[in-house]
C-alpha cells in the first residue's frame, strides 16, 4: 500500500469518527433539548396549579368575608339590643301592675309605648323565643335556673315556670330564656 493509500485511509477513518462524533453531539444535542423542553412544560405545570390553587383561596376569601359582612349588617345594633332587652321586662313588669290600677288611661299609654318599642326591635330582627310552662327543657335553649320537685309525673323534665322571656336575633340566640325545670 502506498502512502497515499495509507492517507487516505487514514482520511476516511477520521472522517468517519468526525460523523460519529457529529451524530452523538447531535443525538446528546436533541436529549438536552427534549430534557429541557420538559422540564420547562413541568415547571409550566407547577406554575399553573400553583396559579388555580391561589385563585381558588382567593375566592374562598372573598366568600368568607363576604358572609363574615352580612353576619355582621345582621347582627350590627345586637350590643344596643341587647342593652334594650331589661326595659322591655320593666315594661312588661310595669304593664302587669298598671293593669291592677284604676288608671285606664295610663295602662293605654305605657301599653302603646311598650308595642312601639316591640315592633321597632322586631324590624330590626328581634323575636322572642315562645316558651311556655309544659315544654320540654332544652339544654341549647333554655337556661336552668333551678330543679324543683315535679308537681305531676308528667311534668319531669319539662318547664315549669318562665322566670325571663329569651330573645334571638337572626338565627342567633342572643338571650336564653330563663326557667324552672321538673325533676
Amino acid at each position: 500500500m502506498s502512502n497515499k493509500d495509507k492517507v487516505d485511509e487514514i482520511d476516511d477513518a477520521i472522517s468517519q469518527e468526525e460523523n460519529i462524533d457529529t451524530a452523538e453531539e447531535k443525538q446528546l444535542n436533541e436529549e438536552i433539548e427534549q430534557s429541557e423542553e420538559e422540564r420547562l412544560r413541568e415547571d409550566v405545570a407547577k406554575e399553573k396549579d400553583k396559579f388555580l390553587r391561589l385563585f381558588a383561596e382567593f375566592e374562598n376569601y372573598k366568600k368568607r368575608t363576604s358572609k363574615e359582612r352580612m353576619d355582621l349588617f345582621k347582627t350590627a345594633g345586637q350590643e344596643v339590643i341587647i342593652s334594650l332587652l331589661p326595659v322591655m321586662d320593666d315594661f312588661d313588669r310595669a304593664l302587669k301592675e298598671l293593669s291592677k290600677s284604676e288608671d285606664k288611661e295610663m295602662f293605654k299609654g305605657v301599653e302603646l309605648i311598650n308595642g312601639k318599642l316591640k315592633e321597632t326591635l322586631k324590624s330590626k330582627g328581634l323575636e322572642e323565643l315562645q316558651v311556655k310552662a309544659g315544654d320540654a327543657f332544652d339544654a341549647d335553649i333554655h337556661e336552668a335556673i333551678t330543679q324543683i320537685p315535679a308537681p305531676s309525673k308528667k311534668m319531669k323534665g319539662k318547664v315549669i315556670d318562665v322566670i325571663e322571656k329569651g330573645f334571638k336575633l337572626g338565627d342567633r340566640i342572643i338571650r336564653h330564656p330563663k326557667v324552672v325545670v321538673g325533676n
